[in-house]
């Protein structure tokens, strides 16, 4: 009998090139709106305030900066359809939607899990009284 070898990635070194260049892909996929948005979209194309009024907390700048970041990342398409007033509508691209599934099933953790780490954070801010 012989042993299958597991199929990894190779290791990066951190001082390299192609480290600095994953650093800045993680940097912008990492962000905390960049993830929300990400995942809703997953769901199918939004318009503008409909993402604003679902990612709480986001001004209208910083969801305006990062669809733009997301646009310029080839994540995100932006279609502006000729009506009165216009309107635009925001998906994933392939690529995006290839992220959508790596992000997702962080976003059910994070939803799952919310109410554990509230009260992780309770009983530790209890200790420092």
């Amino acid at each position: 009998m012989t042993a299958k070898k597991e199929a990894t990635a190779p290791k990066l070194d951190h001082r390299s090139t192609d480290c600095r260049a994953v650093s800045g892909v993680l940097a912008r996929v990492g962000d905390k709106w960049s993830v929300l948005i990400i995942v809703m979209l997953g769901d199918g194309p939004r318009r503008f305030n409909e993402i604003k009024r679902a990612v709480g907390g986001i001004s209208q700048r910083m969801l305006t900066l990062t669809l733009r970041g997301l646009e310029r990342d080839g994540l995100v398409t932006r279609t502006i359809f000729p009506t009165i007033p216009p309107r635009v509508d925001y998906e994933l691209t392939k690529l995006g939607r290839s992220l959508w599934t790596a992000v997702e099933p962080l976003g059910l953790w994070a939803q799952g899990h919310v109410r554990d780490i509230h009260k992780a954070q309770e009983k530790f801010d209890q200790k420092k009284s």
